[in-house]
C-alpha cells in the first residue's frame, strides 16, 4: 500500500499567465507560500477590510479624490497580496521587494493574475478530491 501524508508542503508552484502590453501573456512558473484554510480566511479577511478602509478614505475624500490617489492605492495593496502569497518565481529578475514593485507598477493586470492563480490551485486541489 502506498504512503502518503496528511500535511501539505510549505509551498507549492503554479504557471501564471502574466498580461504584457499588447494583449500578450507569458507563462511564469511562480512558488506559492501554502495555507490552511484558517490561515486563508485570515490572510482574505486582512484585505477585504483594507479594501473597506480604503472605499471609506476614497468616499471621504468626494470630489478631491485622483486617479493617482486610486492607483496608489491599488498598487500598494497588490504589492502586499504578492508578498504576502509568492516565495519565487520564473522571472530573470531576483525576487525581492524591489522587483515585486516593478512587477506590479509595470504589468496592470499581474497582481491580480498572480492571485487568481493561487485563488485556483486551491480550487482546483478541492475539486480534485
Amino acid at each position: 500500500m502506498a504512503k502518503f501524508k496528511i500535511a501539505q508542503n510549505p509551498t507549492f508552484n503554479a504557471e501564471v499567465d502574466i498580461p504584457r502590453v499588447g494583449g500578450t501573456t507569458i507563462k511564469v512558473p511562480f512558488e506559492f507560500k501554502y495555507r490552511d484554510r484558517k490561515e486563508l480566511a485570515v490572510l482574505f479577511a486582512g484585505w477585504q477590510e483594507s479594501a473597506k478602509e480604503d472605499q471609506a478614505r476614497f468616499k471621504a475624500k468626494g470630489d478631491e479624490l485622483t486617479l493617482i490617489e486610486i492607483t496608489d492605492s491599488h498598487v500598494e495593496r497588490q504589492i502586499e497580496q504578492v508578498t504576502q502569497l509568492v516565495t519565487g518565481w520564473g522571472f530573470d529578475d531576483k525576487f525581492n521587494a524591489e522587483s515585486i514593485r516593478a512587477l506590479v507598477e509595470t504589468s496592470a493586470g499581474a497582481g491580480d493574475a498572480i492571485v487568481d492563480a493561487y485563488q485556483k490551485a486551491f480550487s482546483v486541489a478541492r475539486l480534485g478530491n
